[in-house]
């Protein structure tokens, strides 16, 4: 493997002479835990790509949960990460702009009055949402005065939201869409209530030079489809591209 990277960036994001990448399995929509390889999915992806372009050899470091990832690559036990860009692990992580976005979404009945997403937080209005789910753990701090009930899964927040008569459904925007392509008689909500931003990362200490070849990094595999092309093979429909960085 040869680098086109000049070898003193190189050697920031490989002080052992290998890129140890840090992997989440932990959100199943960038990386799931494949018996083979350790890892498999978006995020192990770009990792392999970027290994490439840096012209070394890849190790996965594989974690159960962004925390557990986040504290390898602050702790410098790991070189790169992928993770929600947050101005906490901002303090030990220097991030990328977001190469994925997943968004929350409302879906109600036609005849609903909710027509914002101003119009959910109500007393008495019931919203259904996946049990557990980022969705679920984000609602739950920010409704005050609407109710939540739990579905079973994330899959299944549409038919039990149906079932059980509630006022709105919450989750992923494109499974939401997906669901309405079956069942008649709902709309969307306009807007998200909530974007996941996940990005690539690289410990502080590294310095500038390198955060801006990953920043550019990233850049180049949003524009070039490679993201788009990732997002296709491993059949993930609960998120989109980002935009470029303007």
């Amino acid at each position: 493997m040869t680098s086109s990277i000049d070898s003193s960036i190189v050697a920031k994001f490989t002080p052992t002479g290998r890129l140890r990448a840090s992997i989440n399995v932990g959100n199943p929509i960038l990386a799931r835990r494949d018996p083979a390889t350790g890892a498999a999915g978006v995020s192990v992806d770009l990792a392999h790509a970027f290994a490439d372009r840096l012209g070394v050899s890849l190790d996965l470091v594989v974690f159960d949960s962004a925390g557990k990832s986040v504290d390898a690559v602050t702790a410098e036990q790991a070189d790169i990460g992928f993770f929600a860009i947050d101005p906490v692990r901002g303090a030990g992580i220097n991030f990328t702009d977001a190469y994925v976005e997943i968004e929350g979404a409302y879906a109600v009945r036609e005849d609903s009055p909710v027509r914002a997403i101003a119009d959910v937080d109500v007393a008495g209005r019931t919203v259904m949402v996946g049990k557990g789910s980022a969705y679920d753990l984000y609602l739950t701090r920010e409704l005050k005065q609407a109710t939540l009930l739990r579905a079973p899964t994330s899959p299944a927040v549409v038919d039990t939201f149906v079932a059980e008569k509630a006022d709105v459904a919450a989750g992923v925007r494109q499974q939401l869409e997906g669901d309405l392509k079956r069942i008649s008689g709902l709309r969307m909500v306009p807007g998200s209530f909530m974007v996941i931003r996940q990005a690539m990362g690289l410990p502080k200490g590294r310095g500038e030079d390198a955060a801006k070849v990953l920043t550019a990094f990233v850049e180049e595999m949003k524009a070039s489809g490679f993201v788009a092309e990732a997002l296709k093979r491993h059949n993930i429909e609960g998120a989109a591209v980002a935009p470029p960085t303007k």
